[in-house]
């Protein structure tokens, strides 16, 4: 059960649009769920998509009320550059563009597609619409990734996570410089009262710490910096929101501040650099680094000192 308060960058849109952005659904799906009296307002179980709500008004969505999802197959076309691989996991090194898993929008085209291409087996392994996948990069995001081939990789996988004994390092080049060489942001994640497609940092949202280490500094096209950041949590957006909270969005991210002319780039410059942890089966450590793809590479050239 999804419960919010609707925010006032809401108010007067009508039901179904909010509870699809509330939801992460697709506005059929979202429809879908009103005629099934999955949707309350204020208590009351709504009666129809095109009714206008409030701010201010209690919002509960349950999820569980949709039909099964189809579950995603094989797309062998797909690419895949795998980093690691043994009989129980993978390590994926993303390409930017990619979407992890189907949702809404994306119901084909996806890392899992081309993961069940080349390891079918990982069709039973966790959430069935996102089989194997234990955490997640933005689209827009490049790096590595590691996903469960076995049910006991997933456990394992999912509580060193939760334990937050998984090392994940990212590069990010952002706008100004930090005051200070390191750092760390502590700082709850929710949805952005005002614009709830958004993430923010917000007060009662969900816990969040990044680590972040400056690199190297550069003078043009403008005030940049190359950060080393080192996620505890892992939460949508994590990384650009606190950045962005900082007043030193990632360069190339159009949703959090960071698309600018003087340093144009295709895509958030953040790149998912090194991933290490504990083995889930054997306990061996599993450590790959993965280097800095060439779109980010001719930005960071065009920076200098």
């Amino acid at each position: 059960m999804i419960s919010e308060t609707v925010p006032g960058a809401l108010d007067g849109e009508r039901l179904d649009r909010v509870v699809s952005i509330v939801a992460d659904l697709s506005r059929a799906a979202a429809a879908a769920l009103i005629e099934a009296g999955a949707v309350r307002l204020d208590g009351e179980a709504a009666s129809a998509g095109k009714v206008r709500v409030r701010a201010g008004q209690a919002l509960e969505v349950d999820p569980g009320r949709l039909p099964a999802p189809a579950r995603p197959g094989p797309d062998p076309d797909l690419p895949l550059d795998v980093a690691y691989e043994d009989e129980d996991l993978v390590i994926v090194d993303k390409r930017a563009g990619v979407v992890v898993h189907p949702g809404a929008g994306h119901a084909a085209g996806t890392l899992v597609h081309a993961l069940l291409a080349r390891y079918p087996e990982m069709a039973t392994v966790g959430d069935p619409t996102r089989p194997g996948i234990v955490h997640r990069l933005d689209a827009g995001t490049t790096g590595l990734l590691v996903a469960a081939r076995t049910r006991r990789a997933y456990e394992g996988l999912v509580a060193a996570l939760q334990r937050r004994d998984v090392e994940r390092e990212y590069v990010a080049l952002v706008w100004g410089v930090p005051s200070a060489p390191s750092g760390v942001v502590d700082a709850p994640i929710g949805r952005d009262q005002r614009d709830p497609t958004r993430m923010a940092v917000v007060v009662g949202g969900r816990d969040a710490r990044t680590h972040y280490r400056v690199e190297a500094a550069h003078a043009t096209p403008a005030p940049l910096a190359r950060l080393t950041c080192r996620l505890e949590t892992g939460r949508t957006h994590q990384i650009r929101v606190h950045l962005a909270s900082l007043g030193h969005p990632v360069v190339g991210d159009a949703t959090y501040g960071g698309a600018r002319v003087r340093l144009r780039a295709p895509r958030p410059m953040l790149h998912a650099r090194r991933l290490a942890f504990a083995h889930p089966v054997t306990g061996v450590r599993v450590e790959r680094e993965s280097p800095i793809p060439a779109d980010m590479a001719e930005v960071l050239a065009r920076c200098g000192d």
